[in-house]
């Protein structure tokens, strides 16, 4: 159960903190912060003074037996492993997880904490260690990470969609309100109202219709709210970097849950979609329609996949589809802010035009798709 743990039970966790519940996981606090921007051989002391204060049985050992590289850097956060060879020889590997600076700007760091303890409890990611200041530790998987070519060869594929469905299923407490719109909308709220200090990034800005953006965010959400999609806890952010694989023991890792919350089972599926693209954007790698089904059959009915009926499928092609539009407006809107508060060298504004143009060209396709499905079944009106 759960992602491979690759620390011994010596690590102490005494004094840890729970979530009073009866949950399993726990996990330990410090105060302490790291350096984003330095380069790794002068982060590498911070780190190490971090490990030891997390955890009891390393506080004591010279700094020469701690080993920090880089695992990736994503445009949100940055990965690190640590390798400690403790007193008895053995050497113990956990991964330092680093918050890229302002995402909390558009992150809920209390919810990723809160969901984080349940589903590692249900099998998904690494099991918590500790948090601290700007990042958590968590324990190291023994995985690659994938490329987004991978998650269209059909056996990965067909797992993805497995290990969604089991992932959907997990209960985690608190409101089940979905957030999806109400995240959107935040998103644009604060993305409609940034200054840039750079005149040439504000002159692009300036180019931008947040009215049309705005209307186009409602028409979307009215026309979802007709497709009836079941209310899940939805991972929202399933792209290549977030899932791994140990390809030995040919076990699949989804990872990473910072923007978890509970929201539409179409969105997560028409999201992870839109990821085949990966970050050049590159929308000729969407999944086809006979990809997607292929997909479906194996969310639907992990164990009976050739069983799905036509009529599920072509619901759940409908349904999945124009979700990917509200993804597209999702992170579009998510790159504006970007834009303006992240220090990572990322062309975020050319992002969200990346982004927010294949919205555009694949809106009338969907929407009259999706007018003609509900049309046909009877689950709603045309929004006016």
């Amino acid at each position: 159960m759960g992602a491979e743990k690759i620390y011994n039970g010596s690590l102490d966790l005494g004094g840890a903190v729970g979530d009073g519940e009866g949950n399993p996981e726990s996990y330990r606090l410090s105060t302490l912060s790291v350096d984003l921007s330095l380069p790794l051989p002068a982060m590498t002391p911070r780190i190490i003074e971090l490990c030891k204060d997390l955890f009891n049985e390393w506080s004591e050992l010279d700094n020469s037996r701690f080993s920090v590289e880089t695992v990736s850097g994503g445009i949100t956060n940055l990965l690190l492993k640590v390798t400690v060879k403790e007193e008895s020889g053995s050497c113990v590997s956990v991964t330092v997880r680093l918050y890229g600076p302002n995402t909390d700007y558009v992150i809920n760091r209390d919810r990723e904490l809160q969901a984080i303890k349940y589903l590692s409890a249900a099998g998904f990611g690494a099991k918590l260690l500790g948090v601290f200041k700007n990042g958590m530790v968590q324990s190291f998987i023994h995985a690659r990470t994938l490329e987004p070519s991978d998650m269209r060869k059909p056996k990965l594929a067909a797992e993805i969609a497995k290990q969604l469905n089991k992932f959907h299923k997990v209960y985690i407490p608190g409101s089940k309100e979905p957030q999806l719109w109400n995240e959107i909308l935040k998103f644009y709220e604060k993305a409609s109202a940034l200054q840039f200090d750079d005149t040439g990034k504000q002159s692009i800005y300036d180019t931008i219709s947040f009215k049309e953006i705005h209307n186009e965010v409602l028409e979307i959400k009215e026309l979802t709210s007709l497709l009836n999609s079941p209310v899940v806890f939805a991972h929202n952010d399933l792209l290549s970097g977030n899932i791994m694989l140990n390809e030995e023991e040919e076990r699949l890792y989804v990872i990473d849950f910072e923007y978890g919350s509970y929201s539409y089972r179409g969105f997560d599926i028409g999201n992870h979609f839109n990821e085949y693209a990966g970050y050049d954007c590159d929308y000729s790698c969407y999944p086809s329609k006979e990809e997607q089904y292929h997909f479906f059959r194996h969310y639907l009915q992990p164990e009976k996949p050739d069983e799905v009926s036509q009529k599920d499928l072509e619901a759940l092609y409908v349904e999945s589809n124009t979700f990917m539009l509200a993804s597209h407006l999702y992170w579009a809107l998510w790159a504006l802010i970007q834009a303006r508060m992240s220090p990572i060298d990322f062309d975020y504004l050319a992002y969200f035009f990346l982004r927010y143009n294949e919205y555009k060209k694949q809106k009338e396709k969907y929407c009259s798709l999706a007018r003609s499905f509900l049309s046909r079944s009877g689950l709603g009106c045309e929004p006016a």
